[in-house]
């Protein structure tokens, strides 16, 4: 029950989409209607600039800490730390499927950071670093959003339990879908690499 709870929560807090407001706010318009029309931080940034797309980012951030917050005060008793990924998986989904925009989100990939570094700071960390290094050094940034659940996953079960490694799996299985496109541009070398200024791939 306690974590149907939290996977309730989260989704709940996942649902609010900062990179809509952010959208609505600046331009009068959805962000629908910007760039790929996704609500995240890495298209809000594109089409309106940093600084709107670290908003953006900033509360991303903030709604994943509240949900796992919330998840904690209600359910730690009975769940531990484990409420916490609970929480992080269901504003995951809430993010990438919120009811009220037809189920159609974000990709997920700063709450995924956020509630994974919440749940477990060293690894979470640690995953998130090695995510960013893969985009850094290939330029692909479908394969480093994928990297980092992927690459958290088995620190889950080695150093947290296999419940938090079950979590890890269904996390990285919706981060691939969200980017399943992206990455069959990479393996047919259609896919742009990011921070080549002189190069298209």
């Amino acid at each position: 029950m306690e974590r149907i709870l939290c996977l309730g929560i989260g989704y709940a807090f996942g649902c609010f989409l900062t990179g809509e407001l952010v959208a609505r706010r600046r331009t009068g318009e959805s962000a629908a209607r910007l760039g790929t029309g996704n609500p995240g931080m890495a298209n809000v940034a594109h089409e309106l600039g940093l600084r709107w797309g670290l908003l953006v980012l900033l509360g991303d951030i903030a709604k994943t800490a509240l949900a796992c917050l919330a998840c904690a005060l209600l359910a730690g008793e009975h769940l531990g730390r484990l409420a916490l990924l609970w929480a992080c998986l269901g504003v995951v989904l809430g993010h990438n499927f919120p009811f009220w925009r037809r189920f159609q989100g974000g990709k997920g990939v700063a709450v995924t950071c956020a509630g994974l570094i919440l749940y477990s700071p060293l690894w979470g960390t640690a995953a998130c670093l090695t995510g960013l290094g893969v985009t850094v050094i290939t330029g692909w940034l479908p394969l480093g959003a994928v990297v980092i659940p992927a690459v958290f996953l088995p620190l889950a079960i080695l150093f947290h339990s296999w419940e938090a490694g079950a979590l890890a799996l269904v996390l990285t299985v919706l981060m691939v879908s969200r980017h399943y496109h992206g990455l069959g541009r990479i393996m047919r070398g259609e896919e742009p690499r990011k921070f080549r200024p002189n190069q298209s791939k």
